[in-house]
C-alpha cells in the first residue's frame, strides 16, 4: 500500500496541513486526512479541500492539444511545444510587448517564479500579469502604502487573543471554514460583528450585522472613522508616535450622517461598529472589499481604523483574507508587481541583481509592472498583443465582461496551460496539459505567510507534465539556458528564490526543503534557519515599518459614487459572492457548464417581476451581456439587489470591467441589471437559452 505523505492544501489560502496517499495501482489520489503536525491547522481540514483534491469533478487534460481549422486536436509534445516555441519566437522578434503571460495563485512557488522569470527576463514583456489581481490587488496596495510591505500584520495566533472581531465585505464560513471556525471560537468568548450587502452564512452567526449598500464599503469606513474621531475614541498616543497624517485624515472625513447615508445605514448602526474598536479588535476583510473600483481606498480606511484605534499588536489589527491558495506566493516570488522580497520595479540594484541572477540582459527587464489583467484584455482590443500564454487560469469565465475576453482571446494566438477543460481551453490554438494537486512538488505560502510543501503522492499520466517542467521547456527554446532541461528540480528553484529575497521585507533565506521537511511550515520573514516571523513590524511594545518615515501611514480618500449606478433602465444591482460547496470558476467540482445559474433576489423585489417569469426561470441582463437563469426568492439579499455567485462560468459576462485606479483590481461586486422575459427571445446566452431584451 502506497505511503501517507504531509502535504498542504491548495483549495484556497488558509493553507490547512494534509496527509495524502496516492492510489496503490495508476494515477491519482486516494486519500486525504488533516495533519495534526501542521503547525498552521493542526489537523482540522475542511471537506471541500478534501473533496476536490480526492475526487475532482472536472474534466481532466491528458494530453497536449493544438487546434486544426476549428478543431482541438491531440498532438505530441514535441510538435505542441514546437508550434508554442514558434508562434511566441516570431512574436516578440518585433516586441517582447506583443505577448502576455497570465500566471495563477494555484501555481507553486517554484512554477509562479519561473514563470515570472521567464516573462521578465526571458522575454522582457510588460504584460505579465496573474489572477490574484482580479482578488488581492487592492489589500496589497493599501498595506504598501500604510506599512511599507504587502502581507497583513496578524497571524493565526491572533485570533483567539482578540475579543471583537470585525468581518467586512466577507464571508468566511463559506470560503475559509477553517478558519472561521476559530472566529467563532473566540468569538463566544466577545463579539462578532459582519459588515456586507447580503445576509451571508457569516452575517447569519454574528452579534451585529450590517447590511450596506454594494459599493459604498469606503463610504461607511469614513463614516466609521468620523464617528471615532468625533467621540474622542482616537488612540492618540499610539498615533502621536506610530503615524503620519492624522490631522489631514480628520481634515477629509466626512459628516457621519451624510456618509452613512450614502452606504445606506443610519448613525446609530455607524456607532455600533465604532464601538467594536473600544476592545482588541481583528478586522477581517476580503473581495467585498477589494473588488471595487474604490478597493484600494476602502481597504487603506479599515486600516487606518485600527490605527486610529491603536488596534494594532498581538490580538488585534487588519486582517485581509486571501482566497487562493498561493496569491502570497505569487505576490512575493512571480516578479508581477514587485521583484522577489517585494523589492520595487524601480530599484536599480534590484533590477541589476535580478538580471545577473537570470543571466539576461538588464535593459530586457521591463520598466513597469504592467496595466493587469483588465488593461491587458484591452491592449489586445487595441492591437498591441498577439500572443496570451495563460497558466492555471480561466480567463474567460474568471474576468469582468467575460463575453469581451473572450471575444479578444479569439484575436491572438493562445496558449492554455491547465490541469482541467475550462471555457478558455475552447479558445486555445493550442492546449498544454498540466499536473495538480497530488502530482506536484514544490512549495505554498498561506495567508499568513507561512512557507509550506506541496507534496506529490502520485505520478502524473504519461502526457501530462508539471507547470514547472512546462514552463522550463518553453523558456529554453525562447532563450537557451534559462533553466535547467527539465525535469526541472523544484529544490533548486526554491534555493534561487530564497537567495534572491534574503535581506529584504519578505525574506525567506532561512525556509529550506530540509526545514520545511522537520517543522512542516514556517512564517516569513525568516532570515536564518531557526527564525520565524510572528506579529509583523512590532517587537516588544516598539513599532518600526518599512517606509521612509518608519512611521504608519494615515490615507485619505473621498468617494464619487459607483461606476455603474442603477437607474430606469437597469434598476437593480448585481452583485457576487462565494458558494461554500465551490471554488474559483468551478472547473474542479462541476460535473457539467450547461446547468442555469441561480440568481438570489428578495420575495418583495421578486413579486415586481412575477410577470417576467417561465417557471420561475428569467433573464438577467446587464449592459453587457443577458444570462438566463433560475429566480430563487431570499430574504437575505437586500430588496433591489440581486446575488450570483463568482462560480458559475456565465456569471461574469454581467459583470463590469471598470478597475480601481491604483490596483487594478475590476469592480465585481456592483453592476446595473434588469430582468427581461424568457419567452421573446431573440439572442441566445452562453447556456444555450434563448431571451430577448424585453424588460418589464
Amino acid at each position: 500500500m502506497t505511503q501517507w505523505k504531509p502535504t498542504t492544501c491548495m483549495r484556497c489560502a488558509v493553507g490547512c496541513g494534509q496527509h495524502q496517499r496516492g492510489v496503490d495501482r495508476g494515477y491519482g489520489v486516494d486519500k486525504v486526512r488533516g495533519n495534526y503536525d501542521h503547525p498552521a491547522t493542526n489537523g482540522l481540514a475542511c471537506e471541500r479541500g478534501i473533496r476536490e483534491t480526492e475526487n475532482p469533478a472536472g474534466e481532466w487534460l491528458t494530453e497536449p492539444l493544438v487546434r486544426r481549422g476549428n478543431t482541438l486536436r491531440p498532438a505530441s509534445w514535441e510538435t505542441a511545444l514546437g508550434v508554442v516555441a514558434a508562434e511566441f519566437i516570431g512574436t516578440i522578434a518585433e516586441d517582447p510587448d506583443n505577448l502576455a503571460v497570465l500566471g495563477s495563485g494555484q501555481q507553486t512557488n517554484e512554477a509562479a517564479y519561473a514563470l515570472g522569470k521567464l516573462a521578465r527576463g526571458g522575454i522582457g514583456t510588460t504584460y505579465f500579469d496573474a489572477n490574484t489581481t482580479l482578488c488581492m490587488a487592492s489589500a496589497v496596495t493599501a498595506y504598501y502604502d500604510a506599512f511599507g510591505s504587502d502581507a497583513p500584520p496578524p497571524t493565526y495566533d491572533d485570533i483567539p487573543e482578540a475579543e471583537t472581531h470585525l468581518v467586512w465585505g466577507a464571508n468566511p464560513a463559506a470560503a475559509h471554514p477553517v478558519l472561521y471556525r476559530w472566529i467563532l471560537d473566540s468569538a463566544a468568548d466577545g463579539r462578532l460583528v459582519v459588515v456586507d450587502p447580503v445576509k451571508s452564512e457569516t452575517a447569519a452567526d454574528a452579534d451585529t450585522f450590517v447590511q450596506v449598500e454594494p459599493g459604498t464599503d469606503l463610504e461607511l469606513a469614513r463614516a466609521v472613522l468620523a464617528r471615532l474621531v468625533e467621540t474622542d475614541r482616537v488612540d492618540r498616543e499610539f498615533v502621536d508616535a506610530n503615524t503620519d497624517g492624522y490631522e489631514a485624515l480628520v481634515d477629509s472625513l466626512p459628516p457621519v450622517d451624510a456618509a452613512a447615508e450614502t452606504a445606506g445605514v443610519d448613525v446609530e448602526t455607524v456607532e455600533e461598529i465604532a464601538a467594536a474598536f473600544e476592545s482588541p479588535t481583528l478586522l477581517y476583510w476580503g473581495m467585498g472589499v477589494n473588488q471595487s473600483t474604490h478597493g484600494t481606498d476602502a481597504a487603506r480606511m479599515l486600516i487606518n481604523c485600527c490605527l486610529a484605534t491603536g488596534n494594532m499588536g498581538p490580538g488585534s489589527g487588519p486582517f485581509s483574507l486571501t482566497g487562493q491558495a498561493n496569491s502570497m506566493g505569487v505576490r512575493v516570488c512571480s516578479s508581477k508587481g514587485t521583484f522577489p522580497g517585494q523589492r520595487p520595479f524601480t530599484d536599480e540594484d534590484a533590477r541589476a541583481e535580478m538580471a545577473e541572477t537570470w543571466d539576461v540582459p538588464l535593459s530586457r527587464l521591463p520598466a513597469s509592472t504592467g496595466p493587469g489583467p483588465v488593461g491587458i484584455v484591452d491592449e489586445i482590443n487595441r492591437g498591441h498583443i498577439d500572443a496570451v500564454w495563460t497558466v492555471a487560469t480561466n480567463p474567460v469565465a474568471g474576468m469582468p465582461d467575460a463575453t469581451n475576453v473572450a471575444r479578444a482571446l479569439d484575436d491572438v494566438f493562445l496558449v492554455v496551460q491547465d490541469a482541467f477543460r475550462s471555457e478558455t481551453v475552447e479558445h486555445a490554438d493550442v492546449v498544454l496539459p498540466a499536473a495538480t494537486w497530488g502530482e506536484t512538488e514544490g512549495t505554498t505560502m498561506n495567508m499568513e505567510r507561512r512557507v509550506s510543501r506541496v507534496t506529490a503522492v502520485s505520478d502524473v499520466v504519461d502526457n501530462v507534465r508539471t507547470d514547472l517542467d512546462i514552463i522550463a521547456a518553453v523558456g529554453n527554446r525562447i532563450e537557451s539556458g534559462l533553466f535547467e532541461a527539465p525535469p526541472v528540480d523544484p529544490e533548486g528553484v526554491f534555493d534561487e528564490i530564497r537567495e534572491l529575497t534574503a535581506g529584504t521585507v519578505a525574506d525567506c533565506s532561512g525556509i529550506s526543503y530540509d526545514r520545511l521537511d522537520r517543522e512542516l511550515a514556517v512564517r516569513w520573514p525568516a532570515p536564518d534557519g531557526t527564525s520565524e516571523g510572528g506579529y509583523r513590524y512590532y517587537d516588544e511594545g516598539s513599532w518600526s515599518f518599512p517606509t521612509d518615515s518608519g512611521r504608519a501611514q494615515l490615507s485619505t480618500a473621498s468617494y464619487d459614487g459607483v461606476p455603474e449606478p442603477t437607474d430606469a433602465t437597469y434598476p437593480l444591482v448585481l452583485t457576487t459572492g462565494r458558494r461554500p460547496d465551490a471554488y474559483n470558476t468551478g472547473v474542479r467540482t462541476r460535473e457539467e457548464t450547461g446547468d442555469v445559474p441561480s440568481a438570489r433576489i428578495h420575495p418583495e423585489t421578486a413579486g415586481q417581476y412575477v410577470h417576467l417569469l417561465d417557471r420561475g426561470r428569467t433573464i438577467v441582463e446587464s449592459r453587457r451581456a443577458a444570462v438566463t437563469v433560475d429566480l430563487a426568492p431570499d430574504d437575505s439579499v437586500p430588496t433591489g439587489a440581486i446575488w450570483m455567485d463568482v462560480h458559475h462560468p456565465v456569471v461574469n459576462e454581467l459583470t463590469l470591467s471598470a478597475v480601481d485606479p491604483d490596483s487594478n483590481e475590476p469592480n465585481f461586486k456592483q453592476c446595473a441589471v434588469r430582468l427581461s422575459s424568457p419567452d421573446t427571445s431573440s439572442t441566445v446566452t452562453r447556456s444555450g437559452l434563448p431571451h430577448t431584451g424585453t424588460t418589464d
